[in-house]
């Protein structure tokens, strides 16, 4: 609040852009806090600051509430920066709502981004606009603006955003006077109109209409217990004001004996036509030949009329807004609001949403523009579409027209020699990285395979002065070469290599199963027993022959 109110200690300058800064990790106090030390009175909302900038009443004046500190900023054009750790933001952003021109941001740890912070907060700040005022409630303020819009197409608004330094913006207030105060002395009222946080105003006295010169006594139009009001009421500028006893257009309703209230003559002054059978048109009470309307749940919505025939709802709605958001409903006929038009103020008023970029022809020349939307046309059997009516589906193109030039003079292929496209090809392409077409422009793309299967691009269209544009692809986009002789001396060296392969296994296998047949038959070697005997097929080299009659004598 000290921060605030103390203009002068704290050194404000008059026509400066305020930014106050407040940083804690904790809560707030407000008004009601200082109850729990004792202290009962309230705050002032006055500077309470020594010389030596000490803040003097903290002992003796309560905290302020959040209405006080909303009501001094807005006093102030102060822009708040409420600058929390992230275990408070959630508090101060519900804070900030309540606080005109307020925001809020989360610091870090060590707080090391509260310069960062300042920054974009401020950015956020002068970047807007936002009109406030303060208006009674009898007083009802619209705002208008275009913004940034480029059309300059009014809509009903009181802020503007993405603004820079040197941007102006405009406004435009509607001021209505919703109801006339009871006491004549606030019939003239000033009330202020102004930029949140800028130190700026418009300041607006207004002279409320509020009574006519008929309705003073001895004005020809004011004739006491009138003949037209049977005696019984005041004639106004034509209206009756009945006295307490009795009521209706003409007076002509007893207060203390209401049985006329059914009567055909009573009943017959809350129908719309001789007809109807429906009393208030079904949306009222027929109360001695005056209808009373039904009040709404929505105080916004309203059901008037001598029949109860007109409501402020149930006009035709647009993008699931009433009169498109662009208009007033007024006894279900949407009045629109400067620049829109339609029943439901969904079309713009003029046609510059109907004329593309770097053309002055509406639709191209080749429709009308309806409700802000071009309605193409058909012409010899030609139907044009698109959103400029610049597309035709059903028009030759000329891609292959172009084809063999575009070879020639970008690619330096194709059919054509370098004599044959120098002097048949007159067109003079635009090179670029990729070839891509804007269909909202009319362009169109072109796109073939040559004789190396590359694929090539080029897009065409039409300038202004009916000249053909065209821009073609730098580069082709062709398929990656293939190497047949790598191919094939790689596929002999696979070959051979497998076979190598193969034949060495096949020599390892065998090895193996040798030794292992080796090793086993020394193994059975090592084991075999033989008995000892002599070969039967051995014979000596003496033989000893006896003879049987020997006797021993010789």
């Amino acid at each position: 609040m000290q921060a605030i109110v103390c203009r002068e200690q704290i050194g404000w300058r008059e026509r400066a852009r305020r930014l106050l800064l407040f940083s804690t990790d904790a809560g707030f106090h407000y008004a009601g806090d200082g109850k729990l030390g004792g202290i009962i009175k309230p705050n002032d909302g006055l500077c309470h600051l020594d010389a030596r900038g000490t803040y003097t009443h903290s002992s003796l004046q309560d905290y302020p509430s959040i209405s006080q500190i909303n009501s001094k900023v807005r006093q102030n054009s102060i822009n708040m920066i409420f600058a929390v750790t992230r275990e408070q933001i959630n508090v101060y952003e519900r804070l900030m709502q309540h606080i005109e021109g307020a925001s809020a941001g989360t610091l870090s740890e060590n707080s090391e981004n509260v310069v960062d912070l300042v920054k974009d907060q401020y950015s956020k700040i002068s970047s807007s606009v936002e009109m406030r005022d303060t208006a009674t409630s009898a007083i009802k303020v619209t705002y208008y603006s275009s913004c940034l819009d480029k059309d300059g197409v009014l809509k009903q608004t009181n802020k503007c955003d993405g603004l820079k330094v040197g941007t102006k913006v405009s406004f435009q207030a509607e001021i209505e006077v919703k109801s006339c105060p009871p006491n004549r002395k606030e019939w003239k009222q000033t009330f202020q109109i102004y930029p949140v946080g800028i130190n700026e105003s418009l300041t607006v006295t207004l002279d409320m209409q509020c009574d006519c010169q008929c309705e003073n006594v001895g004005h020809p139009d004011y004739v006491e217990k009138s003949p037209d009001c049977r005696g019984a009421g005041t004639l106004k500028c034509g209206v009756c004001e009945c006295d307490s006893m009795h009521f209706g257009r003409m007076c002509e309703c007893d207060a203390n004996n209401n049985r006329h209230a059914n009567d055909t003559y009573m009943v017959s002054g809350c129908r719309l036509n001789n007809d109807s059978e429906i009393n208030c048109s079904g949306r009222g009470e027929c109360n001695c030949g005056q209808c009373d309307c039904q009040a709404r749940s929505n105080p916004e919505e309203k059901v008037y009329g001598t029949y109860c025939e007109c409501d402020n709802f149930s006009c035709d709605r647009s993008g699931g807004a009433l009169c498109g958001g662009y208009g007033t409903c007024d006894c279900g006929v949407c009045k629109c609001i400067p620049g829109w038009t339609g029943e439901s103020c969904d079309c713009h008023a003029t046609n510059e949403t109907c004329i593309m970029d770097g053309s002055d022809e509406i639709c191209s020349g080749r429709g009308s523009c309806e409700c802000g939307q071009c309605k193409c046309s058909e012409e010899n059997g030609i139907r044009y579409s698109g959103k400029y009516c610049q597309k035709c589906p059903t028009c030759p193109g000329r891609c292959q027209e172009f084809k063999d030039c575009i070879q020639c003079l970008v690619y330096k292929t194709g059919p054509l020699s370098p004599e044959e496209c120098e002097k048949t090809c007159t067109i003079k392409p635009t090179i670029v990285k990729v070839a891509e077409a804007n269909e909202d422009k009319d362009e169109n793309m072109c796109s073939y395979y040559d004789q190396d299967d590359c694929r090539f691009a080029y897009v065409y269209t039409y300038d202004q002065s009916g000249k053909i544009v065209i821009r073609a692809q730098e580069e082709r986009e062709c398929p990656p070469q293939v190497y047949f002789m790598g191919i094939i001396l790689g596929v002999i060296g696979a070959i051979v290599l497998i076979g190598m392969a193969l034949l060495l296994l096949w020599k390892l296998l065998t090895t193996i199963n040798d030794r292992r047949e080796f090793a086993k038959f020394e193994k059975e070697r090592m084991i075999a027993k033989w008995d000892t005997a002599e070969n039967p097929i051995y014979r000596q080299a003496t033989s000893t022959f006896k003879n049987p009659t020997y006797m021993g004598r010789s």
